[in-house]
């Protein structure tokens, strides 16, 4: 018995060594950019790609120590990028008629040669204006006797409406798409726990003056969609989810409320795969608008935003301010299979994030 508590006790110790780090995060040499850029995406340690809303596509192969800018497409605002593997990946635009100096109307486009070069994706379904973000359900099954993998790809959009969905089932080479302004008005994030089973942030309304933030949930596949969470307050909208596990999700709330004494930054977090939400206070500061959120166990984590960063290390009760850079829109934390941890983030900036 005392032998099988030290073999329970070793293997709880190395299944959570992540409670036991320490993580720091560094900025990286990158090209300028005047504003919030939006989305980084890693298939390993070091192959990576980040986009940004003046066309520019820059990829790295060596962590993020050099990049290089693989396209420039003037007139397009990529606002998400997502990747298969080193070859196939996504990347999708926000559209027009919201941003200035945006002429592309094509809301993804498709590579098969990591990069370097990119073609628009044709789709069945509703026009779609625009994309925020992009999710990947790797799923194993046998073919021919061996076990095998197929990808089912979910992308959502908008910000500043309409709210519409894409989905490929095949890996990205068909897709479909249709229109979820039934269920909100604006899409922001999707994390999609296995081809049916998934969270979408959005906004009840495209007037922000009146929109609350709202969280949707799906059972089957993004056909249907129910309300899980929705704020009370206006000039409202959600952001950005992060599941460290299947039970334990977060969402970022942020707040357009001009009256500089409504200060109170929030997060949302569920504790039962998002069925309920509650709310738990970020910092009471105005200019302290949220952006991205990543946590690397339940309650381990970092948010995003406007003028810094925040890290809890205690599921939400406490939170420090460190540095993320402005307007930190999307953090990406990874688990390689031998439970090493790594991650990027971008905003003005690109982060990396470094075990002490």
């Amino acid at each position: 018995m005392k032998n099988l508590f030290f073999k329970t006790l070793l293997l709880f110790i190395f299944t959570n060594a992540t409670f036991s780090q320490n993580f720091s995060w560094t900025k990286l040499e990158t090209e300028v950019y005047p504003g919030k850029q939006d989305d980084i995406t890693f298939v390993d340690e070091n192959t990576g790609w980040y986009v940004n809303g003046f066309g520019k596509i820059f990829h790295t192969n060596d962590g993020g120590k050099t990049w290089e800018k693989q396209l420039e497409q003037k007139g397009s605002f990529f606002r998400t990028i997502a990747f298969l593997d080193k070859n196939i990946g996504f990347v999708g635009t926000v559209g027009t008629d919201y941003f200035p100096n945006v002429s592309d109307t094509i809301p993804l486009y498709g590579t098969k040669d990591g990069g370097k070069t990119w073609k628009p994706i044709s789709y069945k379904g509703p026009y779609v204006k625009g994309l925020c973000a992009i999710d990947i359900v790797k799923e194993q099954y046998i073919n021919h006797g061996k076990i095998d993998y197929k990808y089912h790809i979910y992308a959502v959009g908008r910000v500043g409406s309409p709210a519409n969905m894409m989905v490929s089932h095949d890996s990205g080479e068909t897709w479909t798409s249709h229109s979820m302004n039934n269920d909100s008005k604006m899409l922001f994030d999707i994390k999609m726990f296995d081809k049916n089973i998934g969270i979408a942030c959005a906004a009840t309304s495209e007037d922000i003056a009146s929109s609350n933030a709202l969280i949707l949930k799906t059972i089957d596949g993004g056909k249907s969609w129910k309300k899980v969470y929705q704020s009370n307050r206006p000039f409202e909208t959600t952001w950005k989810v992060s599941f460290p596990t299947e039970k334990i999700g977060y969402v970022t709330i942020q707040s357009y409320n001009p009256d500089p004494t409504v200060k109170q930054q929030r997060v949302a977090k569920t504790i039962d795969g998002g069925e309920t939400w509650q709310e738990i206070n970020l910092i009471d500061d105005a200019r302290s608008r949220e952006f991205g959120v990543s946590f690397i166990d339940e309650n381990h984590g970092f948010v995003g935003a406007m003028n810094s960063g925040f890290e809890t290390k205690d599921g939400g009760i406490s939170w420090s301010k460190i540095d993320l850079g402005m307007a930190c829109n999307k953090i990406r934390i990874y688990k390689t299979a031998n439970n090493k941890i790594y991650g990027y983030a971008i905003g003005v900036n690109v982060f990396k994030l470094i075990a002490e």
